[in-house]
């Protein structure tokens, strides 16, 4: 079974920096591209950023620039790095596997708890 664990959330003022981690049990990271989540409140959850198993990276426009993706497969973990925060950042992060066919994707395994991410101005 696939357990997803988040970490590094917080609070922070507008203009810095949080690293997030994300650590996957199981042999559906290695096999797949992963990706981050955010979900604000009364907010749907969107995809922000992925990153394949080839490192392909790819963001929404809101974040890029500012927020970086990367992945060790050797501890299963995928981080996203997050600069220059601003107030519309506040929401909770996810991590997940990412499927993904004729431009749609959706998640493939079951959420974690997630890591609030706090934006003061």
């Amino acid at each position: 079974q696939v357990q997803l664990v988040e970490s590094g959330g917080g609070l922070v003022q507008a203009g810095g920096s949080l690293r997030l981690s994300c650590a996957a049990s199981g042999s559906i990271f290695s096999k797949n591209t992963m990706g981050w989540y955010r979900q604000a409140p009364g907010k749907q959850r969107d995809l922000v950023a992925t990153i394949s198993t080839g490192a392909t990276t790819n963001f929404v426009d809101s974040v890029k620039g500012r927020f970086t993706i990367s992945r060790d497969n050797a501890k299963n973990t995928v981080y996203l790095q997050m600069n220059s925060l601003k107030p519309e950042d506040t929401a909770v992060y996810y991590c997940n596997a990412v499927g993904s066919r004729y431009g749609s994707t959706w998640p493939l395994a079951s959420w974690g708890q997630g890591t609030q991410v706090t934006v003061s101005s």
